[in-house]
């Protein structure tokens, strides 16, 4: 079994709608999970509830995370019509050493081995990823739910964010902060520091559009090493 090793931030303060979950599954295994809900359409109220929900079910399976967001989808769509109670959610469940990453929305993973940096969903070049599914309520079914499994790898990194994060960050210089970090938390706390310095300066670099973008922002970053 692989071991690992998770820190994390969170900084609500701009709206009040992000939320994440670290939840143990026991036996090496676990689930990561970052949500944003979509400001002004009951966004708090929906990333809370998936959260509530995830941390409640038998997960045992990539399956049984889908069956959540499904029901929660269904819920949300009944009640709020796709107009109301929407949220992004990106989630990596490791069973067995098998990592497997869903995802609807907007909210990025990015998987970094050796010198490669993948990004699985989220918006690259200012345009969102294509094939990703829409946030979790907007539509009636929740169709185009972004998946991909890998095995993890020692010294692979991963990273789930919400766009208060890949906003005012560029993947280039995430990927280097975080595989410059010798553990999880000094990643965090990098990236965190770094935004902190842009939200006070109100600027960001020319290739995530100058301006630095108010939100809320989460991450949590997982390395994993030899168990």
């Amino acid at each position: 079994m692989l071991a690992s090793s998770v820190a994390h931030f969170l900084d609500n303060s701009t709206h009040g709608e992000d939320s994440y979950l670290i939840r143990d599954l026991g036996g090496g295994d676990y689930l990561d999970a970052v949500m944003d809900g979509v400001t002004g359409h009951g966004g708090g109220e929906a990333s809370q509830s998936l959260v509530e929900a995830l941390t409640k079910a038998t997960i045992a399976s990539p399956e049984d995370v889908t069956a959540v967001l499904e029901a929660l989808n269904e819920e949300f769509f009944e009640v709020g019509g796709g107009r109301f109670l929407l949220t992004t959610v990106s989630v990596a469940l490791a069973l067995g050493g098998q990592i497997h990453i869903m995802s609807a929305g907007d909210s990025p993973v990015y998987i970094m081995k050796g010198d490669s940096v993948q990004q699985i969903t989220g918006r690259i070049g200012g345009f969102l990823h294509v094939g990703v599914a829409k946030a979790v309520g907007a539509t009636q079914d929740l169709s185009n739910l972004v998946r991909l499994d890998f095995a993890a790898e020692p010294g692979a990194r991963l990273v789930l964010a919400t766009d208060g994060v890949s906003d005012n960050v560029h993947t280039s210089e995430l990927a280097e902060m975080v595989k410059a970090a010798a553990s999880p938390g000094e990643a965090s706390k990098t990236v965190n520091d770094t935004i902190l310095t842009r939200l006070e300066a109100g600027r960001v670099p020319e290739q995530v559009g100058r301006r630095f973008r108010h939100d809320d922002r989460t991450a949590i970053f997982r390395f994993f090493g030899p168990g």
